[in-house]
């Protein structure tokens, strides 16, 4: 089979003005970057904003593998399908982080014939939503700095600022900087960097409902601490309005295709394993307003991604979700069931059934949300009859439907058995959060813990359990709670596959999103900036005289 990008090459694009004929989108209401991406303007609600929504559909995945599951590639792939058997859909996804391009896992544009187009342009620097971000993010930083050299009015504490940096890239050797040495006027002290998808301003965009909402968020964003202990904002900086303009264009949804010329909104992109991991709040509206039914997806696994877009997103924009989609391939299962990696193109019938375990708690935490489910199995050339079979049963057995999906070498043809089914398997429902928002931080934290993990119990240090406390003696106790945990893992230790039980979850820091209106809870081994691997995808990607890109996944 070609690669990704050989696949991408064949394709053929439509104007984005075409694109949107399909749909309830007017060619004055985009901003166009070339042929094939535009921003849509944010006065389109005004228009549409007594337009029925239409269906919710969530993509979410079992634990990640090395080998992958493919919940991108589902969640495009299962547009094309739905277009094919016509109904009027449309996807909303994140937009990837130049970190993972030139890192270790690639792209996020999906994979064969369920891709996103232009793929290089939207893996690489897209319509610069990143960009302003990390600028946004890193002015506010530089400011608090001049602040601090200009004579510090504000009384702030060097070693209580909160707010850090950031970069779109991975870079171990900035996780902990040293500033301030080149004269004696200013404040030396220690800082650190976030990858940009990490930054508080990334996770306010995409919660954001409009300009002026973006604007309060913003503004009540905290930063740091004076010497008085009296907590620092960005208004106190008197840079809204700075930020605000680096941010004009950002905040407008973004519009592509797939490779069968369907829209795609990819808007946003907090990562799940340390942000909520949900394109944007105003994408995945503005979908609803414009299609009849809109697949979008979530991070990771149901535990970290869908547990997030159904805790935090959802009932931030008062969204009713219809159905999840749960990923999972054979393959993966079959990880997760002991068997190791140079050995999962053989079939393993007992290593398969003792991986659906892992599928087992997802689905379970899908339930717990009171939300129907269908299970998307990823196929691949070395699944066996047997091995499908034992899938097939473990879905009569739990009451749910299992479809093969061969989106990858098929694209939407491969997804009409699925779309099918979730077009049978949709319905309006009022679905139930793990918590409630007046619980304690601490009974939050164990709800999530204990109800999408499965731990047996949660541990704080000493730290964590002083300032969990003192912000539940304020009007911070009803905020929203954003576990940041590994992704390979239901447990906080990456090491422990399929489904451990009677672990412990153990919360080490806390960190207050003031603009974001959540509690990041980090566990186990969470680094807010990733490095590189001895290989990175960055010695693998280059360009020829032509302008033609090789080598991005």
């Amino acid at each position: 089979m070609l690669s990704d990008i050989e696949i991408v090459k064949q394709s053929k694009m439509d104007c984005i003005q075409d694109v949107i004929k399909k749909y309830d989108i007017l060619e004055d209401e985009l901003y166009c970057y070339g042929k094939y991406m535009a921003k849509v303007d944010l006065n389109i609600f005004k228009r549409l904003k007594d337009k029925k929504d239409g269906k919710l559909i969530l993509v979410t995945a079992i634990t990640p593998t090395p080998t992958g599951e493919g919940k991108s590639t589902t969640t495009i792939g299962l547009v094309d399908a739905m277009n094919r058997l016509g109904y009027s859909c449309v996807g909303a996804i994140r937009e990837p982080s130049l970190g993972p391009v030139f890192g270790v896992k690639g792209g996020a544009a999906g994979g064969g014939y369920a891709q996103v187009n232009p793929m290089a342009d939207l893996n690489l620097h897209f319509t610069g939503d990143l960009h302003a971000i990390t600028t946004a993010n890193n002015l506010v930083s530089a400011v608090i700095d001049n602040h601090l050299y200009q004579g510090n009015e504000l009384h702030i504490d060097p070693n209580r600022i909160s707010w850090k940096r950031c970069m779109d890239l991975n870079d171990r050797a900035l996780r902990k900087v040293e500033i301030g040495l080149s004269s004696k006027k200013e404040t030396k002290r220690f800082d650190y960097f976030n990858i940009t998808v990490a930054s508080e301003i990334m996770a306010i965009l995409c919660l954001s409902t409009s300009l002026h909402n973006l604007r309060e968020r913003l503004d009540e964003t905290l930063v740091a601490y004076s010497y008085e202990d009296k907590p620092i904002y960005i208004k106190d900086l008197k840079i809204t309005g700075s930020l605000m303009v680096l941010l004009k264009d950002a905040i407008k949804p973004n519009i592509i295709q797939t490779l069968e010329n369907n829209l795609i909104f990819a808007h946003g992109g907090p990562f799940a394993n340390i942000a909520h991991g949900c394109n944007s709040l105003l994408a995945t509206k503005l979908a609803l307003k414009t299609s009849d039914y809109v697949i979008t997806e979530a991070g990771f696994g149901a535990d970290l991604g869908a547990e997030k877009f159904l805790d935090i997103k959802c009932r931030e924009a008062n969204l009713k979700p219809n159905l999840v989609v749960i990923v999972a391939t054979i393959k993966a299962l079959k990880y997760h069931g002991g068997v190791a990696l140079d050995q999962l193109k053989e079939e393993n019938v007992e290593a398969l059934k003792k991986g659906l375990e892992n599928l087992d708690k997802h689905l379970e935490t899908i339930q717990t949300f009171e939300l129907p489910a269908v299970i998307a199995i990823n196929r691949f050339l070395t699944d066996t009859d047997e091995e499908i079979k034992v899938l097939k049963e473990w879905g009569k057995e739990h009451h749910v439907s299992v479809c093969l999906s061969e989106v990858f070498a098929k694209g939407g043809k491969g997804g009409e058995e699925l779309a099918r089914e979730v077009v049978k398997q949709c319905q309006d429902t009022s679905y139930v959060p793990l918590y409630d928002m007046n619980d304690s931080l601490f009974t939050k934290i164990e709800k999530i813990a204990k109800k999408a993990y499965g731990a047996a119990c949660v541990k704080y240090t000493e730290e964590a359990k002083q300032a969990l406390e003192e912000f539940d003696k304020t009007d911070k106790r009803n905020y929203y709670i954003c576990m940041a945990k590994t992704p390979n893992s239901l447990s906080d230790n990456a090491k422990i596959i399929g489904r451990p039980k009677d672990f412990t979850i153990t919360v080490k820091e806390v960190r207050i999103s003031t603009g974001a209106k959540f509690m990041i809870c980090l566990t186990g081994a969470i680094m807010t900036m990733p490095g590189l691997s001895k290989e990175p995808m960055a010695i693998k990607i280059d360009m020829n005289d032509n302008f033609e890109i090789f080598g991005l996944m």
